[in-house]
């Protein structure tokens, strides 16, 4: 069950690679196409912060290498956690499996170009989501299966004493 978690991931950075390596060659920087007016459009922008923007206007020098340092943490922990938890194939695996793939496919453009594409825009008139991107997704989704199993998932009954 390893390698179909590892699949996932693999898939995810790939999907995610393919994307920002389409929209960066299709679009200029800020230029966007309308797919669902005044609601979604795909834009082409560039994030040197953390998620959603956050740090993005810092001048520090550091800032760059504390986001991939962080990242590599965040790497090993869920490797871990995913290598311990995949025997079968559970919701736990799939959402660090997606978290696994859409942390690499970010690691990847900060340290080749210290920033992240984003490009998927949601708006309602004047209030917008900040961009994202299909790591972004994965990696949304798999935390959102954990918080489903870790909310649902029924412990098992501790064993009455005699």
């Amino acid at each position: 069950m390893r390698k179909l978690h590892f699949l996932i991931s693999l898939a995810v950075v790939c999907l995610d690679r393919l994307a920002k390596w389409e929209v960066a060659r299709n679009l200029a920087l800020h230029e966007n196409i309308q797919v669902i007016p005044d609601f979604f459009r795909i834009t082409h922008v560039e994030n040197r912060g953390a998620a959603f923007g956050l740090f993005a206007d810092s001048p520090s020098e550091w800032k760059i290498a504390v986001l991939v340092l962080f990242s590599i943490v965040a790497l090993v922990i869920v490797s871990a956690l995913l290598w311990r938890n995949s025997h079968s194939i559970t919701t736990t695996g799939v959402g660090l499996a997606l978290i696994l793939g859409g942390a690499l496919g970010n690691l990847w453009d900060r340290l080749v170009s210290g920033r992240v594409v984003d490009f998927l825009l949601f708006y309602v008139g004047q209030y917008q989501w900040p961009a994202f991107n299909v790591a972004d997704s994965a990696i949304v989704i798999g935390a959102g299966l954990l918080v489903i199993e870790i909310m649902f998932t029924k412990a098992p009954a501790a064993e009455k004493p005699l």
